[in-house]
C-alpha cells in the first residue's frame, strides 16, 4: 500500500520544531541550488557531465552511507525487502536525475534548466492520473495548465529563441529522474528510513554511473584547470568538494530531516525555493540571469506547482491508497 507522509510527521514519536524544520528544508534548498552553478564552470574547463555527476555522488555516499546503516538499527532485511525500490531510486532519482541536470547545463543556462527541471510536481499527477486512476480536480489541472504556460515562456518559444534542443531535452530527462524522486519518498510503507533510502540511492547512483564509464558508455573526462567564479580563480578541486559535501551530503541530509519535522507536503513548499535559490547562485557566481520573459515564465511555473501541490489534498481524501 502507498501511503503518503503526513503534515504532522514525527520524529521519535512526537513532531519536531516546526522552525527548526523550516530551517532545515531552507538549507537543503539553498544547497540543492548550488550545484548547477559550481559543476558549470567545471563542464567548460573540460569536465565531462558524467564525471561531475559521479564525483559529487560518491563523495555525498562517503558521508551519507553511516548515517544510514546507524538508521537501520541493524535491520538489514528492510534493505534485501526494498532492493528494487532502492535500485530505480538510485539509478533515476539519484544518479538520472542529477546527470540529466547537469548534461542540461552544459548547453544551457542554470536557471531555465532548473525551472524545466521543477515541473516534476505536475508530472507526478499525471503518474498517478495514469497509473491509478487518480483524477486531479479543478484546481490540480489549473496547476498544470499554468505549468505549461510557464514552461512555453521559459523556453522562450514565443519569440522564437535560439534554445538548446540538446539541453532542453536534457532538462525533461531531470524532471523523470525528480519526479520519480517525488513518487518513491511519497512511500512511507516500505519501513525503510528515509535518510537509509538515500544512502542506499547514492550508493547505486555511484556504483551505475562507474560502470557506465568503465565500459566506455558514459564519457568521462576530467581536468586540472583553475575554474573561475564571480572572477575569483580557484583550484578545480574546491567546487567538487563543495558539489559532494554540500550539494549531495548536506543537501540530502537536512532535507530529510525537514521532511521528517515537517511533513511531505510542507516540506515541498518550502523546496520550491530551490528554484529561486538556483537562480540567484547562477546570478551571483556565473553572472546569468534569465531574460525578463523566462522569469515570468518561471514564476508561473512555481504558481501552476503551487496549485497542483494544493490539489492534492482533494485527492488524497476520496482515494484508497494503492501501490507505486
Amino acid at each position: 500500500m502507498t501511503t503518503f507522509a503526513d503534515d504532522a510527521a514525527l520524529v521519535g514519536g512526537r513532531r519536531g520544531p516546526a522552525a527548526g524544520g523550516v530551517v532545515l528544508a531552507l538549507v537543503s534548498a539553498v544547497a540543492f541550488g548550488l550545484s548547477g552553478a559550481l559543476a558549470r564552470p567545471l563542464l567548460d574547463a573540460g569536465w565531462s557531465a558524467g564525471s561531475v555527476v559521479l564525483c559529487r555522488i560518491a563523495l555525498g555516499a562517503l558521508v551519507v552511507v553511516p548515517f544510514g546503516v546507524r538508521a537501520l538499527r541493524g535491520q538489514w532485511s528492510l534493505v534485501r525487502d526494498n532492493a528494487a525500490l532502492i535500485g530505480l531510486y538510485g539509478l533515476l532519482a539519484v544518479a538520472g536525475a542529477q546527470f540529466g541536470y547537469f548534461s542540461a547545463v552544459a548547453h544551457m543556462q542554470v536557471g531555465p534548466a532548473l525551472l524545466i527541471e521543477y515541473t516534476a510536481p505536475a508530472a507526478v499527477v499525471v503518474w498517478f492520473w495514469v497509473r491509478h486512476g487518480h483524477r486531479p480536480g479543478a484546481i490540480t489541472l489549473a496547476g498544470a495548465g499554468v505549468c505549461a504556460l510557464g514552461l512555453v515562456l521559459v523556453l522562450d518559444l514565443l519569440s522564437g529563441a535560439d534554445l538548446s534542443t540538446t539541453g532542453v531535452l536534457w532538462a525533461l530527462g531531470a524532471m523523470v529522474g525528480c519526479a520519480t524522486y517525488f513518487i518513491i519518498n511519497g512511500d512511507d510503507s516500505t519501513g525503510l528510513p528515509p535518510i537509509s533510502l538515500a544512502a542506499g540511492g547514492l550508493v547505486v547512483g555511484t556504483a551505475a554511473l562507474g560502470l557506465l564509464g568503465v565500459v566506455g558508455l558514459m564519457p568521462v573526462r576530467a581536468a586540472s584547470t583553475p575554474v573561475a567564479y564571480a572572477g575569483v580563480t580557484v583550484d578545480w578541486w574546491w567546487p567538487l568538494l563543495a558539489l559532494g559535501l554540500v550539494t549531495a551530503a548536506v543537501a540530502y541530509v537536512t532535507g530529510i530531516g525537514a521532511a521528517r519535522r515537517l511533513g511531505a507536503r510542507l516540506a515541498s513548499f518550502v523546496a520550491l525555493s530551490e528554484v529561486v535559490v538556483g537562480v540567484l547562485w547562477a546570478w551571483l557566481l556565473l553572472d546569468q540571469l534569465p531574460a525578463p520573459v523566462q522569469l515570468l515564465g518561471g514564476a508561473l511555473i512555481l504558481l501552476g506547482v503551487v496549485a497542483v501541490k494544493l490539489g492534492e489534498r482533494d485527492v488524497a481524501a476520496v482515494e484508497p491508497d494503492l501501490k507505486l
